[in-house]
């Protein structure tokens, strides 16, 4: 087996704002196109931060509001409408792509990861064939069902999102023997903070949070995903 000369064999992404555009947070972009309660909205999310509830339990009571006001796969999907991949989202993920594939036929290791709070309709409506670029993807995932597939009727929620997404790193790192120190995060939030912290490298793109841009080996400021590349590179 060919030894590996890259530096880094396990970049990991963060979903809303990094690969995909025109959202914060999927689950803001959902309530605020489908009309739920506002303030128990809010309540439900200070719960959450104050350790009242935990994140399954935050993430059912946000599809109980969607449910009362009659959210149905359709509705959630035309809400998604507005989303669109980051520009040079594609361009990067086609190199990473061909980078990996490369690697492979040297029998050398490199792996992409999305690890996020997001929902799989968002990732799907922006990128259906993610499955061709990622090895491991952590995300949320809506269920619906009835004999029309319209029904929402739960969600399977991720356990890596927060403090957490620095579990993921580590369990596919641990699970592909790959170092802490080869390993990339892109992310652009709050809940980027604790798995930027442990990267071997951690980039701020598209930031919207002055503690994660502060912590970060790199800030990349212009709204293009290809600028990352030369930080992996």
């Amino acid at each position: 087996m060919m030894k590996n000369d890259m530096k880094y064999k396990l970049i990991c992404f963060d979903l809303d704002g990094t690969i995909i555009d025109e959202t914060i947070f999927i689950w803001q972009t959902l309530h605020d196109a489908l009309g739920s309660d506002k303030k128990k909205r809010k309540q439900y999310a200070e719960d959450f931060v104050n350790k009242k509830i935990t994140y399954r339990q935050w993430a059912e009571h946000d599809l109980e509001l969607w449910r009362e006001v009659g959210a149905t796969r359709t509705k959630m999907i035309q809400a998604t409408d507005g989303l669109r991949l980051m520009p040079g989202a594609l361009e990067t993920l086609n190199e990473l792509k061909r980078l990996k594939e490369k690697a492979k036929e040297e029998g050398n290791c490199l792996k992409l990861a999305i690890i996020s709070g997001s929902l799989n309709i968002a990732l799907e409506k922006v990128l259906p064939n993610y499955k061709d670029y990622f090895d491991d993807v952590y995300i949320n995932h809506l269920i619906f069902d009835g004999k029309d597939g319209e029904n929402l009727a739960g969600i399977r929620s991720t356990t890596f999102d927060f403090e957490n997404k620095a579990d993921a790193l580590k369990e596919i790192a641990a699970r592909e023997n790959i170092l802490l120190s080869e390993c990339v995060f892109i992310g652009d939030h709050d809940n980027d903070i604790h798995v930027a912290e442990i990267a071997g490298l951690s980039i701020a793109f598209n930031c919207k949070s002055e503690r994660l841009a502060q912590i970060a080996d790199v800030v990349v400021e212009k709204k293009d995903l290809r600028e990352i590349l030369k930080y992996i590179l």
